[in-house]
């Protein structure tokens, strides 16, 4: 593991030594993202470039990958992929194999932009994890919980959502911060430092539900810069 861009600044993100250990692994002592650190075979690129040129989020079908025309280390990516997608589908999930040209922007962001590419936790009715790993182009991004700040607990942000909500700050405004996901969007600290969830990485982390032992994994999409490459994503 010491020849991959680990361990990570962030205390609250444990490496594992393999699948069995992300999967049984309890949330506890306040970690809450588990990696499982890999360096993959295969030519993934092979295969975004046999996708071809696309727009938003493509998602990859078994038959639609295997159709691909592929040399020996493209074919070994689409194993690889295939090989996670039931994995985490043994596991009773529910996964998706995403070609990622862009994710949707907010088209008006108002004083809190909800977009994955603000720093965000995901939330839940239910215990739930988020599971995803980049084969291809910019991996996501975590920040440790210290080094950030829910964005509706700055004054200046909660009084423009007040302004937008047109009411008092109390029970309904909480309900209303809610209902628009605004409570779980965060902005770094001076001084934080993002952390890279790398590339060929597997990860497991907490989400925002009722009840859990620890706080949600903070984190966001990367931003595609124009003409850059797409990005082969696993996300359950």
């Amino acid at each position: 593991m010491s020849s991959l861009d680990f361990p990570s600044p962030c205390s609250r993100v444990r490496l594992v030594a393999n699948f069995a250990e992300l999967v049984d692994s309890p949330w506890a002592d306040g970690v809450n993202a588990l990696c499982w650190p890999r360096v993959l075979p295969g030519d993934f690129g092979e295969v975004v470039a046999r996708l071809g040129t696309g727009e938003g989020i493509v998602a990859l079908g078994e038959e639609r990958l295997q159709a691909l025309a592929l040399e020996p280390d493209g074919r070994i990516a689409v194993t690889v992929m295939l090989d996670d997608f039931r994995r985490l589908r043994a596991r009773g999930l529910d996964p998706a194999l995403n070609c990622i040209h862009g994710y949707p922007r907010d088209e008006e962001p108002g004083p809190v932009a909800t977009d994955v590419y603000s720093f965000h936790a995901d939330s839940a009715p239910v215990p739930a994890d988020t599971w995803l790993c980049t084969y291809h182009g910019l991996p996501s991004e975590g920040l440790c919980n210290e080094d950030a700040r829910r964005r509706v607990d700055d004054p200046a942000t909660r009084a423009a959502l007040l302004r937008l909500y047109g009411g008092k700050d109390d029970a309904g405004f909480g309900e209303f911060l809610r209902e628009n996901c605004y409570d779980l969007h965060y902005a770094p600290m001076p001084g934080a430092q993002p952390y890279s969830f790398g590339v060929g990485h597997l990860w497991r982390i907490a989400c925002d539900w009722p009840g859990s032992p620890v706080p949600p994994c903070i984190h966001r999409a990367p931003v595609t810069p124009p003409g850059g490459a797409a990005r082969l994503l696993l996300i359950s």
